[in-house]
């Protein structure tokens, strides 16, 4: 629970002017600050400033790594409040320089034709191992660093279908499944399970085009995401399970493409993703 409200105190900007917000990271991670962070907080600053319309879009570019040791700066943009759609811009700062631009799109509610893919079937969140039992399975390839690391506390739960070890991968197709869900409840707000959905979106997402190299950025590629989109199509809640279906259609020029499907547990499409990488071999 404790971390769960960590994680909600982080998306809970400062606003410090009209159009102008600061956030800060107060959840233990990497060395720069977590894209998912980012994605997070930068929606919620464009939602600051739209009244009775929810997000059906967003696509963002990651620009420079960012610090966690400082606060982000996110600036608004209040490009156009039209009819039926609404589009804002922010751009997140640090010293002076942009980490990261989105663009984001909301729209009044309406209804209209409708039509979904089928969830694939693969075994439910109770029948698949929690990452942090995952891990233990692997533990004994991890360094000690590495195995903290992996072992930290998180906001978000999560259980893969298909086992991965990070540190000896070995070759499969482009393809991965994971269940997610928050660890507890989170207050009904329909923009706040969004943000936490679109924070949970970059959990891995980029490790998918990896795994027909067997390789990962434990074993000899330095990674980061590049841009990240999300459209999404129906309401949801993010304290219940969430199925990510994820695959890599191509790699190439050390950038990998991925695409991800977002279900409920009765199997409703409720999002959709796309996200570009970098994958360049070291060593």
């Amino acid at each position: 629970m404790s971390i769960l409200k960590d994680l909600l105190a982080q998306l809970d900007l400062e606003q410090i002017e009209v159009n102008l917000f600061r956030g800060y990271t107060t959840l233990p991670g990497p060395p720069r600050v977590f894209g998912g962070q980012v994605i997070g907080q930068a929606l919620i600053a464009a939602s600051r400033t739209v009244e009775g319309r929810p997000c059906h879009s967003l696509h963002g570019y990651f620009l420079r790594p960012g610090d966690p040791s400082i606060p982000i700066v996110f600036e608004v943009d209040r490009i156009r409040d039209g009819k039926s759609f609404t589009t804002r811009r922010v751009v997140a700062v640090q010293k002076g320089e942009a980490i990261f631009n989105l663009s984001v799109s909301f729209q009044v509610a309406e209804e209209g034709l409708s039509h979904q893919v089928s969830m694939p079937e693969v075994p439910g969140p109770d029948d698949c191992a929690d990452e942090t039992e995952s891990f233990r399975t692997h533990e004994d390839e991890l360094p000690e660093g590495i195995l903290n690391f992996m072992r930290r506390e998180r906001p978000i739960e999560m259980r893969r279908v298909e086992d991965h070890s990070f540190i000896n991968p070995k070759k499969r197709p482009p393809y991965q499944h994971c269940w997610l869900r928050a660890k507890s409840e989170v207050p009904d707000d329909d923009s706040l399970h969004q943000c936490i959905l679109a924070y949970a979106s970059d959990m891995g997402m980029l490790s998918t085009c990896t795994l027909p190299h067997g390789k990962s950025f434990l074993s000899g590629l330095m990674t980061a995401s590049l841009d990240h989109a999300i459209w999404f199509h129906r309401p949801f809640r993010v304290d219940e399970w969430i199925l990510f279906a994820q695959d890599s259609p191509a790699s190439g020029g050390s950038r990998g493409f991925n695409r991800g499907l977002m279900f409920t547990q009765d199997g409703t499409l409720i999002a959709s993703v796309a996200q570009e990488g970098l994958i360049r071999e070291v060593g």
